[in-house]
């Protein structure tokens, strides 16, 4: 893990340029105040200790090499804090930019439909470098649904659902009402935070609002 951690710092020095400058058109650093408008809800894709006084919410881009860089941080969080907190994923496709990541959103919410949406999230996180700038990206998506032995068929479909483009909508929607303008974002207990730019320093921003909620 020590080795994926050092690796994923070494990447957040080459992508914080480009989380930075993903300002929806502006070009000046990103916004970090502001305030979660939407606070979570049974919709979210959460994991943890739903009962926990400490909430992270991200919103995030599948295809964002940033987001990529936090992935392996994120998940050692929530292995070695996830009794102590709850932490929600949201969508934020930057369209703009970045070809696939509406649809690797949607086929996100489409493993969830079967039971499999962090699985899912580890897959696309993991396998970044490879789907990223395909122009078939949907096959291997439907491959790496296969993977995970979920009804393929079923997976397609609900890929290219109205409900999945909705819900991932509904995410970017809330974003924007929430000042978010580059990915990834995240909140701590409903209040934008900077992003940590280690390991550790995310580590101690958790335990210190732990520490304080108690």
């Amino acid at each position: 893990m020590k080795r994926i951690v050092l690796w994923s710092l070494a990447t957040l020095v080459i992508a914080g340029g480009i989380f930075g400058m993903v300002k929806l058109g502006a070009k000046n650093p990103a916004d970090q105040t502001g305030s979660l408008i939407d606070l979570t809800s049974s919709s979210d894709w959460s994991k943890g200790n739903k009962e926990a006084k400490i909430v992270l919410v991200e919103y995030s881009d599948f295809q964002c090499p940033a987001c990529g860089a936090y992935y392996p941080l994120l998940k050692q969080l929530n292995q070695e804090l996830g009794g102590e907190m709850q932490f929600v994923y949201r969508h934020f496709p930057l369209r703009q930019i970045h070809a696939n990541a509406e649809l690797a959103a949607r086929a996100a919410e489409a493993a969830g439909r079967q039971g499999k949406f962090w699985e899912y999230h580890d897959l696309l996180f993991e396998n970044q470098r490879e789907w990223s700038e395909k122009s078939g990206a949907k096959n291997i998506f439907v491959r790496y649904a296969q993977s995970l032995d979920l009804d393929t068929g079923r997976f397609a479909n609900d890929m290219d659902s109205q409900e999945a483009k909705e819900k991932v909508d509904k995410d970017y929607e809330s974003g924007l009402k929430s000042a978010v303008d580059a990915t990834p974002t995240f909140f701590l207990n409903g209040k934008k935070i900077q992003n940590p730019r280690s390991y550790d320093e995310f580590r101690n921003v958790i335990e210190e609002a732990i520490k304080n909620s108690s």
